[in-house]
């Protein structure tokens, strides 16, 4: 088996390899799926390393990682090549921090569906992670069967996602499926990111033309689906095409969004630097250019409304110890003023 057709790149050696590359296809717990030179394997992390010195990166799906062979039970992962992406969000278990999603894909198809379970604000927060772990990201509306005229639903993710491509498509009758070639190249990495329901198993299957991953029907009450796919895996298309699916995530919570709030929000941030005073909040100073944006049409102040709220998770996500004490010494200053306030009869002097 070639290495290569699964979108290594002799580079990405290490100039001190004495092991051979391998990339992962699925993580079930402690154990790792693999596919190296010879064919498809399991292996397991080196506790040495990675638990001992703590310099290497816990491998992921899709990650390069270079192993110790062995033809006769696990092998050993010794180290986690260098990424050139990664999508990760808050783990949705408190306290766990990070969790990693997947890696080295080129592009990112945020998947909805047209149907009930259309949802701007959920679309809005997989493309500030999907700028941030740059690779393309791709909107794929699904289900195009299921609704009359989606139009509107088309145009109003055009209007968030910038530059991005919008494709509204139907597994179920192949509809726009050919506006999806570009694509898909041999040796190209995609991963499908969305919630349960939303078709990504039918799509998989359709893209494939042929039944390779599980289906589930949705709720007829609404609209919503069950976990069809139960952990994050790599699949190998015949075209040469390479797919992560990821199991539905209602819960999106944000890590390290720094780049990917000012990719995806770049038509807010535009107005950063334009104000009249240069440490303008953007509530109530004169000459606020991001106040008269709202003012003007030009700004939604619901899309103003996202992207501080986005960012404010963010930042809470960060550093959490930071942010409590910023709120704790936030309060204090407000209990401050208000006690300052009455003792001098309701007036600042």
């Amino acid at each position: 088996m070639n290495l290569i057709d699964y979108g290594f790149i002799p580079t990405m050696l290490p100039e001190d390899a004495n092991w051979i590359p391998a990339r992962v296809t699925a993580v079930h717990k402690e154990r790792y799926e693999l596919v190296c030179e010879h064919g498809q394997t399991f292996g397991k992390l080196k506790k040495s390393i990675y638990y001992g010195e703590g310099i290497e990166s816990f491998p992921t799906t899709g990650d390069f990682v270079m192993i110790a062979y062995n033809a006769s039970g696990d092998s050993q992962i010794i180290k986690t090549l260098e990424r050139k992406s990664f999508f990760s969000r808050r783990d949705p278990t408190p306290g766990r921090g990070e969790q990693s999603v997947a890696a080295n894909f080129d592009y990112v198809f945020i998947i909805a569906s047209l149907n009930y379970d259309f949802n701007l604000k959920r679309i809005e927060r997989y493309l500030t992670l999907a700028w941030q772990s740059s690779a393309i990201p791709v909107v794929i509306l699904t289900k195009a069967d299921l609704v009359d005229d989606y139009t509107e639903q088309v145009k109003a993710v055009e209007k968030i996602a910038g530059s991005v491509g919008v494709y509204a498509v139907s597994a179920k009758t192949g509809y726009g499926l050919d506006t999806l070639s570009e694509y898909f190249k041999p040796r190209k990495t995609i991963v499908f990111l969305g919630s349960s329901g939303v078709g990504k198993s039918s799509l998989v299957n359709a893209l494939a033309g042929e039944e390779i991953m599980a289906v589930n029907d949705i709720r007829e009450d609404d609209s919503k689906g069950h976990h069809t796919t139960t952990h994050r895996q790599l699949i190998i298309l015949n075209s040469g095409v390479m797919i992560i699916d990821t199991p539905g995530m209602r819960e999106l919570g944000m890590w390290d969004v720094t780049v990917g709030l000012s990719e995806a929000f770049a038509d807010v941030e535009q107005y950063f630097g334009k104000c009249k005073f240069p440490d303008c909040k953007h509530q109530s100073e004169p000459g606020c250019a991001v106040k008269s944006a709202f003012a003007s049409g030009e700004l939604p102040e619901e899309r103003w409304n996202s992207y501080l709220r986005l960012k404010h998770e963010a930042k809470y996500s960060d550093d959490k110890a930071a942010y409590l004490r910023q709120k704790q010494e936030w309060h204090k200053s407000i209990a401050k003023f208000t006690k300052q306030n009455k003792k001098n009869g309701g007036f600042i002097k």
